[in-house]
């Protein structure tokens, strides 16, 4: 299915052997990892198109299904757990209707999800006509041609997914390798640095970023340590933190973002990693002060604009804990995706792999 601008495999929990080891095997081998191209595998060669969705019915009074996200390295294959997927959470509430895992409703349906990677809720509203799974429709979102059905997603209580704290440090901004950040967990931990700060524009693309080795090698450096001062200890082999890099807005948004996957530019925006930027640009203190549009902390809208197009998030705060509040207390953010069934069927694995042998 693809989900928002990621796409990947929808499995049932039940499909997949219990042993994470023995999962991660069945994983690499439906993807085709470790392989540049995936050539053996459903993978499409990079990180936005080697990650699988995980699905079973939830144990949780508050959830009806649990999504487990697995994004696979396509070279090294390793599986990560850690990090979720925001984008191709937008299939997981079509997935689980047409799947017979929740029952439709008519115009629209919530299917309250419980993201296990991150222990976030988040409700996904599908639209369903005549209580069934509609694609087609005439939401548009950057990174995606053509148009599709609209998918909310409503993040719950998102702050700490993965720390505990919303700013994990217990600063707002400090100084990490000489450069100045502000460290952040909403949804998704990500670091957050100006672009003037590292002589950039903020206006590069992929090509341009990702050839200055300088560059590159010193946002590691960067996020290895920031990940440190998080909690999440020794980040080498893992996706997150992710990395930011902002700038001013240029076409009417609130903030311009270059998102790292963490190690290559993502083409759009990762949901999650808009979540965070969506407060890094409301809260005053942070990176984002004087560089985002300050008409934004009146309304919680922040719209952020990416190599793609411009990504839309809505912030929710509780009453006396706003955006100027000395502990600002987000019950949800949420922002629009579309999503499509690609194909369904049956993915072979070589015998072998699902026995378990080396």
């Amino acid at each position: 299915m693809r989900g928002g601008t990621s796409k990947g495999p929808f499995l049932h929990a039940r499909d997949l052997p219990a042993d994470p080891e023995r999962r991660d095997a069945v994983l690499r081998a439906i993807l085709g990892s470790p392989d540049p191209r995936q050539i053996d595998g459903l993978g499409g060669g990079q990180t936005l198109t080697s990650k699988a969705a995980i699905i079973s019915p939830s144990s949780r009074q508050d959830a009806d299904v649990d999504y487990l996200l697995a994004e696979i390295h396509p070279e090294a294959g390793i599986v990560d757990t850690l990090p979720s997927c925001g984008n191709l959470l937008a299939a997981v509430g079509p997935f689980a209707i047409e799947s017979g895992l929740v029952p439709a409703a008519d115009p629209q349906t919530t299917v309250r999800v419980f993201a296990v990677n991150t222990t976030t809720r988040v409700d996904v509203v599908v639209q369903t006509p005549q209580a069934k799974v509609t694609y087609d429709g005439d939401a548009c979102i950057a990174g995606v041609p053509g148009n599709a059905a609209p998918v909310e997603l409503r993040f719950l209580e998102p702050a700490g997914a993965r720390t505990g704290r919303l700013f994990p440090t217990s600063h707002r901004h400090e100084t990490i390798s000489g450069l100045e950040v502000t460290c952040l967990d909403l949804a998704v931990p990500v670091v957050v640095v100006r672009a003037r700060d590292l002589d950039l524009s903020g206006s590069e693309g992929s090509l341009e970023l990702e050839a200055d080795t300088a560059l590159m090698a010193r946002l590691e450096t960067l996020r290895l340590e920031a990940a440190r001062r998080m909690g999440l200890g020794d980040s080498r082999q893992r996706a997150i933190p992710k990395l930011a890099i902002i700038s001013a807005p240029r076409s009417g948004g609130t903030l311009t973002s270059r998102y790292f996957t963490p190690r290559r530019l993502h083409p759009a925006h990762a949901v999650t990693g808009g979540l965070c930027l969506a407060v890094c640009a409301l809260l005053p203190d942070t990176v984002a002060d004087g560089i985002a549009d300050p008409a934004a902390r009146a309304s919680g809208q922040v719209l952020i604009e990416h190599p793609a197009g411009t990504l839309p998030v809505r912030l929710r705060f509780a009453a006396g804990a706003g955006a100027d509040s000395e502990t600002p207390h987000i019950t949800s953010a949420g922002t629009l995706r579309t999503a499509r069934r690609l194909f369904q069927g049956e993915v072979l694995i070589p015998k072998h792999i699902w026995n378990g042998a080396p």
